[in-house]
């Protein structure tokens, strides 16, 4: 069994729109009320796709799930006099970000050598928590091979937590065992501390990871009021690799020293603040990248574009190609319908380390299905959403046919 990295995209779907339901993500309350484009959005997620796959990367993806949610409509009884935000969030699509779809922690970690799923609660929104059970049901299928893989449920929601979006894994390569990191929040803040230390503590003991090679870090404060609402957006790590800015942990010099007690191979990148601000680098997403190892061994980071368009953070990014470290691409893409929402390209995937014969293979990209995602998104998605659409019959019918086709066209109408 060869073991290797795939990374499943959520395919953004039809009913994408700016609602600005996110407290804490500063992107989705700046671009609240706005027209979206949901056939763009899906188009520049695909493009990112297939530029992975162009580089020679094991690509898959995730569906959108079932919208308007009509169980979350009856659940609050909404009419007319219910309030906007509750409106709307039956209709959000932030199941494309598939970071936050589920903590994952491969079979060279794991006390029964399977790859663990635990699908993430997401209980702090509202729109976000009625995600997991959809999200389930789909890894049910994509990882239903009970040899290779377990997929859990969620956390109870006790405890919140945001999936694979608090977690990162440090090893040699990707197939070899590794020490994982989860990175949590202190309640109390400006904003909400969405990942708590026991959702995170109960995902390791549910993956039956040993002690000794989980760690639990401390996201710092000062990042999350500055709209870190997950790790991600200010550190990525990729088999030796840290990569991350100074202020992105409570104490920083204490984190590293765990991780490398644990992990001696460590190599830390680490961007100091006088380099490129936390503000800009949140502003950017430079650190909500895909960290990934090419096919000839090194290492590339995929940014979205706003990267380039910053001078503090472009500056950076080719002083540090220029240098002998480990990452010596920095590659551009544009994601920007999803950036105005708050998730750039780390979001907008989940990796999952197993043997692709292992998966389901219709949840595993090859251009023939590209084509035919394409397809279904130019014939069906809706090229733009007012605010004042969501809700209305005839949007109900045009995501829904969209989404049917999709379905449809990936022989996967069991989802429906």
């Amino acid at each position: 069994m060869k073991l290797t990295e795939i990374n499943f995209d959520g395919i953004i779907g039809p009913s994408h729109n700016y609602a600005g339901l996110s407290l804490g993500n500063i992107a989705s309350a700046s671009h609240g009320g706005q027209t979206s484009h949901p056939r763009e959005a899906a188009l520049q997620g695909l493009a990112k796709m297939r530029g992975n796959m162009a580089r020679g990367l094991p690509q898959g993806f995730l569906l959108p799930l079932p919208r308007p949610n009509g169980v979350l409509s009856d659940a609050l009884s909404l009419d007319e006099t219910a309030d906007p935000a509750l409106r709307a969030a039956p209709w959000s699509a932030s199941a494309m970000w598939t970071a936050n779809a589920a903590t994952v922690s491969p079979a060279p970690d794991t006390r029964d050598g399977r790859c663990h799923l635990t699908p993430a609660n997401l209980i702090t929104m509202l729109h976000r928590a009625q995600e997991w059970q959809d999200t389930k049901a789909q890894l049910d299928i994509a990882f239903g091979n009970a040899q290779h893989f377990a997929v859990h449920d969620a956390v109870p929601p006790a405890f919140g937590d945001e999936g694979a979006a608090n977690h990162m894994r440090l090893c040699e390569s990707h197939g070899e065992p590794g020490v994982e990191v989860f990175v949590y929040g202190r309640p109390g803040g400006k904003f909400p501390a969405r990942q708590h230390e026991q959702a995170s503590r109960a995902v390791a003991r549910k993956h039956g990871l040993d002690p000794a090679r989980a760690l639990f870090v401390e996201q710092n404060p000062e990042a999350i009021e500055a709209g870190a609402f997950h790790n991600d957006v200010v550190a990525v790590a990729n088999e030796r690799v840290l990569f991350t800015h100074a202020r992105a942990f409570a104490d920083p010099q204490g984190a590293y020293g765990a991780m490398r007690e644990a992990f001696p191979a460590l190599e830390l990148v680490e961007v100091p603040e006088s380099a490129v601000s936390l503000e800009e680098a949140i502003r950017t997403y430079l650190f909500n990248a895909q960290l990934v190892t090419l096919p000839d061994g090194t290492m590339a980071l995929i940014v979205p574009s706003e990267c380039r368009e910053s001078e503090s953070v472009w500056r950076f990014c080719e002083e540090m190609t220029a240098g002998n470290g480990p990452i010596r691409q920095v590659i551009p893409v544009d994601v920007r319908q999803s950036m105005a929402n708050g998730g750039g390209p780390a979001c907008l995937r989940l990796r999952v380390v197993a043997d692709p014969a292992t998966v389901d293979a219709r949840f595993l990209l090859d251009e023939a299905k590209a084509e035919r995602i394409e397809a279904v998104i130019a014939k069906h998605w809706p090229e733009s959403i007012e605010p004042a659409q969501l809700g209305t019959q005839a949007l109900t019918q045009e995501v829904q046919t969209a989404r049917n086709a999709l379905l449809e066209a990936l022989d996967l109408s069991e989802l429906g």
